[in-house]
């Protein structure tokens, strides 16, 4: 068995949250926004409250966002550490040089 570096664990924890572009469209509201509450990203995006429920939970368990219960209602925000964190793997990750070895794969 392999063993993975802490950046490669979370790298892919990352990428796969963001694995489904309801998720992606999600990470992109709550970037406009300071905070937000459940109902208003139910409303930006056009699939079922539960379905919205099930990528909040994805997300939140990468924990790429936090989520508060304010009752009766939930508020949601981007968690800016790992966003930061996030963004610097898949720099890191994106930004590696190729080697040229000609057309290996033609």
């Amino acid at each position: 068995m392999a063993d993975y570096t802490y950046k490669q664990e979370m790298l892919a924890r990352f990428a796969k949250a963001l694995g489904h572009p309801a998720r992606i469209a999600i990470m992109e509201f709550l970037a406009r926004q300071e905070v937000c509450y459940f109902g208003d990203i139910h409303e930006e995006l056009p699939i079922a409250k539960a379905t919205v429920s099930q990528h909040l939970q994805a997300l939140k368990e990468a924990e790429l966002i936090q989520g508060e219960t304010e009752p009766p209602k939930v508020k949601y925000c981007v968690n800016q550490k790992n966003w930061l964190f996030a963004q610097m793997l898949f720099a890191d990750f994106f930004g590696q040089k190729l080697r040229k070895q000609g057309n290996c794969c033609e």
